[in-house]
Formats: C-alpha cells, sequence, structure tokens
C-alpha cells in the first residue's frame, strides 16, 4: 500500500484573478474529470438568505451570457459527457467528465456561468427553479419517513445564530420573500474567481490546463471584498441532553443519537470518524452485534453510526436505528445509549480497530479510483485546507489512531449530558 493517501502527481498555480488550479495528471483513460468548488454553502448565508447557495445549484445550469437555458447539458452530453453538481454547509461544487479532447468545451462553459450568470437570469428563471427545490423539498425531505431528521437534528446541535443552524435546503419562506436583484448579489459576491478551485484529473497535462483556464477564466474580475463565514467553531454547552419527539406517518419507532465532535480534517475528528467506524460500519460494528444480533433491539439494517464531515464548526457523530417489532422508542434509545456510554470503558479491541481500519482503507481507495472522486477530493482538500496535497494524510491519520485514542474521545465527547435525541413514534403508538 502507498505510504500516502494519494500517490498521484499534484500540480498547481494561482491566475492573477485569483483562481487556484489544480491538476493531477493521469494517461491511463482518455477522459479527464472537471471539478470546481466554490467556497459558498449554508454557513456563508446572510440571515434572510437560507437556501441560496443551493438554489444557485439549480440555476448555475439555467443559461447564461452565451449559452441559452438546458445548452449546458446538451452540449456536454452531446460530446459523450456526464454532469452535476451538489451543495452542503460548506461548499457549492459543479463537476463533470467528458473525453479528454473535449476538455476545453468544459472550461469554457464553467467560466460563461462563473461569469455571466447574473445578465442572463431572469425572474422566469428564479420562479421556475424555486418551484423546482420547493418539489426536492417534499421528495426527499417531507414526504419520506424519518427524512426530515437531518433539519431537526441541525437546530437541536447547534443554536440559533450559529452558521450550522440551518440546513442546506434552507427555508421556503427566505427563498420566496427574495427578489431578483437579491440573488444577482448573491451570486456577484460569491460566485468570483478567487472564491474558487478548479481541479482537473485525467488524460491532459498541467501544461494544458493551465494555458487553457488562463484563457477562459483569466478575464473574469475578482472579488476584492468577499465576506468571511461566521465563526461556528465555538458552540456553547446546553448543560443538559436535548431532545425531541416526532409523531409521523412512519413504520416504526427510531432513533437518533448525535454528539458535536471536532472539525473535519483535525486529529479529534479523525479518532471519531474510526469510533463511529467502530460503533455503526457494518455488521462487524459493536452496534449491531449487541442492538441488532444480540439484544434484537434494532432491525438489523437501519442500524448505522457515521459522522458528518463539517470542516468549520464541531462536527456530528450520529447513530441511528429502528426498532424491531415490538420493541418500544425508550428501549431502543436506552439499548443505543448503553453501548455509547461503555466504550469508554471498553475500548475497542485490536481485532475491531484492525477491522475498522480495512473498512477506511477500502473506502479511501474507493474514493480515489475514479477521475471524479479524485478531482473532488483535491478540490475540497485546496479549498479547505489551502493545499491539495494535504490529502494525502487523511488515510494515514485514520490507520494512525490508537484503541486508546478511541476510548479518551468516546469519553470526553460521548458524555450522556451533551447527547442530542430524536425519536420518531408512529401515530399509533402516540
Amino acid at each position: 500500500m502507498p505510504e500516502t493517501g494519494y500517490p498521484w502527481p499534484i500540480e498547481q498555480t494561482r491566475l492573477d484573478n485569483g483562481l487556484r488550479v489544480v491538476v493531477s495528471e493521469d494517461h491511463t483513460t482518455p477522459v479527464v474529470a472537471v471539478n470546481l468548488w466554490y467556497d459558498v454553502g449554508a454557513r456563508h448565508e446572510p440571515e434572510g438568505q437560507s437556501g441560496f447557495a443551493h438554489l444557485f445549484e439549480h440555476l448555475m445550469f439555467e443559461g447564461s451570457v452565451n449559452v441559452a437555458k438546458t445548452e449546458h447539458f446538451r452540449l456536454l452530453q452531446g460530446a459523450g459527457g456526464s454532469l452535476n453538481a451538489t451543495t452542503n454547509s460548506d461548499r457549492t461544487n459543479y463537476f463533470e467528465t467528458v473525453p479528454a479532447e473535449h476538455l476545453a468545451l468544459a472550461l469554457w462553459l464553467e467560466a460563461d456561468r462563473m461569469g455571466g450568470l447574473v445578465p442572463a437570469l431572469t425572474t422566469e428563471k428564479l420562479d421556475n427553479q424555486r418551484e423546482v427545490v420547493k418539489n426536492e423539498r417534499r421528495q426527499r425531505y417531507e414526504n419520506v419517513p424519518y427524512g426530515d431528521a437531518w433539519l431537526r437534528l441541525l437546530p437541536l446541535l447547534y443554536p440559533p445564530g450559529h452558521p450550522y443552524h440551518h440546513p442546506t435546503i434552507g427555508s421556503m419562506a427566505d427563498l420566496n420573500a427574495a427578489d431578483l436583484a437579491t440573488f444577482q448579489a448573491f451570486h456577484r459576491t460569491y460566485y468570483a474567481p478567487n472564491n474558487a478551485v478548479l481541479t482537473v484529473v485525467g488524460d491532459t497535462t498541467p501544461a494544458e490546463v493551465h494555458e487553457l483556464a488562463e484563457r477562459y477564466f483569466g478575464g473574469l474580475e475578482p472579488r476584492p471584498d468577499i465576506p468571511p463565514a461566521p465563526d461556528g467553531s465555538v458552540v456553547p454547552a446546553a448543560g443538559r441532553p436535548v431532545g425531541a419527539t416526532v409523531v409521523a406517518a412512519v413504520p416504526a419507532p427510531k432513533v437518533f443519537l448525535a454528539h458535536r465532535t471536532a472539525e473535519f480534517g483535525t486529529p479529534g475528528y479523525d479518532a471519531a470518524t474510526v469510533l463511529a467506524a467502530v460503533l455503526g460500519s457494518g455488521r462487524g460494528s459493536r452496534l449491531y452485534q449487541r442492538i441488532a444480533d444480540g439484544r434484537r433491539l434494532a432491525q438489523p439494517d437501519s442500524v448505522e453510526a457515521y459522522g458528518v464531515d463539517l470542516r468549520w464548526a464541531p462536527a456530528p457523530l450520529i447513530v441511528e436505528a429502528t426498532a424491531r417489532a415490538g420493541i418500544t422508542a425508550d428501549e431502543l434509545a436506552d439499548g443505543l445509549a448503553e453501548v455509547l456510554d461503555g466504550l469508554a470503558a471498553e475500548p475497542p479491541t485490536g481485532a475491531e480497530l484492525d477491522r475498522v481500519r480495512a473498512l477506511l482503507t477500502t473506502a479511501w481507495w474507493r474514493q480515489l479510483a475514479t477521475f471524479e472522486g479524485r478531482a473532488d477530493t483535491l478540490g475540497r482538500y485546496a479549498t479547505q485546507f489551502g493545499d491539495p496535497a494535504r490529502a494525502a494524510d487523511r488515510l494515514p491519520a485514520w490507520l494512525a489512531v490508537t484503541e486508546q485514542q478511541v476510548a479518551e474521545v468516546a469519553a470526553e465527547l460521548l458524555r450522556p449530558e451533551d447527547r442530542v435525541t430524536l425519536t420518531y413514534l408512529p401515530e399509533e403508538d402516540a
């Protein structure tokens, strides 16, 4: 196994307007993956503008100065490419994979909507995409059993005014209240070359990418006064357990337990990542063995523990499970809590850690096995840590976590008085 977590070459440069360009050359397949990370997500949104970053994920495909509505898809898919975009609390990214000979097309399209979306943005396009987002909220969150759990957990984990208090989907009231000028101002503020990282991985060279980036992005003006996101590094402790119970049309009781841990990329969060895998990754995990298979409190495929990789605040570790028939929500919650509370006194065994290291190693290399995965990873580390090469540190950091470190993190961070509990009850059980 390579000594680092990224064995391919990385070259980076910065244009005069501030755009960072990262290239990882690999000629094994005649395609290129393009990934553009903008340093804007839900945590950057000012009061009254929640959901704006996510709405722009949609609006950026609605046409720009030189590209008509739907043409972005038609041009790239017609060239044999694939494309999409995602938004979370920390960032928005746009990405496409195309045959290597169409790299120039992909970069031109990205540059055109970075610099040319606002003049082409109309009230009609805005209203259309507002309705699309409303529909997405219904389909993904409101009309799915337990689908709004993340929307409910965030306000319990982070107090009002905290940059992670609200979800990426935002408030429909905020989206409806804003006019075209407000959205245009948001785009001008954050969608600037000096607030972005362009990453290209695949069958190209740094010289080619840098020449094309200069050609298409070099003329775009930087934004000198991009406002910093609010500081989320400190979260006031509640000093007591916090919880909420939801009565809904769900098939069985379900319990979520959550704790704030450390910021993504820190040693504390590396230990919390290993801790989460010990607790709830797969059928060999401690929660599965004791709650699903042992005491038979939870449905087998419902038991999970995972971290949410937030970069700029103590990131949450979440445990979830759905009750078996005849098991109450209280019985399930008590069983989950017993396993969490016992981890500090009963550290993971060597066999448990060996299993987790194998799982994390597999997941890491699966992410980097594709050009798309590498481009996204390098874009993340360039944006959030200032250096794409820092990606090489992540896997070794996970593998270096010891049994004692996991126990110490469990004792420090999984305390009952800091726990958030979200419970779903079927309507007939209420």
